[in-house]
This record gives structure tokens, sequence and C-alpha cells, in this order.
């Protein structure tokens, strides 16, 4: 069985780096190649950046990502622009399909699905993001809930399943 590397790669293998990004201590990041970081990024310590040999990681302008946090885009993940993302944040973008009760479901057969989140948004501290959500502009996801549907824009969202507690008042 072979090993899917050691995640320290050399920052011009990206598909794009932006202009002041900073990558914490501990960063891993696989397949940079489907991997683009816009301007402005921080990225915690520890966080792990899994692309996939297909489909992209785009995490937009100003965007902060606290430390160990775990993004796995087989599906596909675009995060927009000024986005907060909390430590422990989880962002899964495939799963198996359990369609049959003879074989294990992890060696059943993997659907993906993209998730996407706009622009000033932000996910709280251990929130996980399942595959096909798209968090809507302007939403606020509780300190960890677990996100298995889209919600409209601006929504205040919490708890597993995560669910609309409040709807943010645009000034």
């Amino acid at each position: 069985m072979g090993s899917h590397g050691t995640g320290k790669v050399n920052l011009k293998s990206l598909h794009h780096l932006g202009k002041n990004v900073t990558l914490e201590e501990g960063v891993l990041i696989f397949h940079p190649e489907n991997i683009s970081i816009l301007d402005n990024v921080y990225i915690g310590h520890n966080t792990i950046l899994k692309a996939y040999y297909k489909n992209q990681l785009v995490i937009g302008e100003g965007t902060w990502i606290g430390q160990q946090c775990f993004f796995h885009s087989a599906g596909g993940i675009i995060i927009g622009k000024n986005i907060g993302i909390g430590p422990g944040v989880k962002i899964i973008t495939s799963f198996h399909i359990d369609s049959n009760l003879n074989e294990p479901i992890l060696h059943q057969q993997l659907k993906f699905a993209p998730v996407i989140i706009e622009d000033n948004s932000d996910l709280g501290t251990n929130s996980v993001i399942m595959p096909g959500v798209t968090i809507k502009k302007g939403t606020q996801v509780g300190a960890g809930a677990v996100v298995t549907k889209s919600f409209p824009e601006y929504s205040v969202i919490a708890g597993v399943p995560a669910k609309i507690i409040k709807t943010r008042k645009i000034s």
C-alpha cells in the first residue's frame, strides 16, 4: 500500500500562491497542483489541505484559517473572500455510498460533492461542513455545528445537525 506523501511541499508547486500568505509551521499540503491560495491569507499551525487528483481547493482573498483544520477537497472546495475559519474546522467533500449490506461501507463507492463557502462568512471552532453544502454569503456557523445542508444568506446556524437560530440583520 502506498503513502500519500509527507504533505511538505515547495510552495512553488501550488496552482496559485498569492501575495502576503502566511502558512504556520506544520501546515501539510497534498496535491498542491490543485490548490490556489489568493492574497492576504493566513493558515494556522498543523492545518491539513488535502486536495485530490481532480477538482480544486481555492482559498479566497483575506481568509483566516485557524490551527488544526482539515480540508479534504476530493469533490472540490471554494472558499470565498474574507472568511473566518476557527480552529479545528473540518470540510469534507466525499462519502461512501452504503448500498450493499454484504460489503463493508469502507469498500463501497465514493460519492463526491463540492463545498462552497461564500464571502464574509464565519465557521466556528470545530464545526464540520459536509459534502454538497453551500455556506451562503454572510452566514455564521456556531462552534461544534455539523452542517449537512445549505441555508439562506446571513443565517446564524448551530447544532447537530445545524439549524437556523436567527438571521443576521443587514445594516
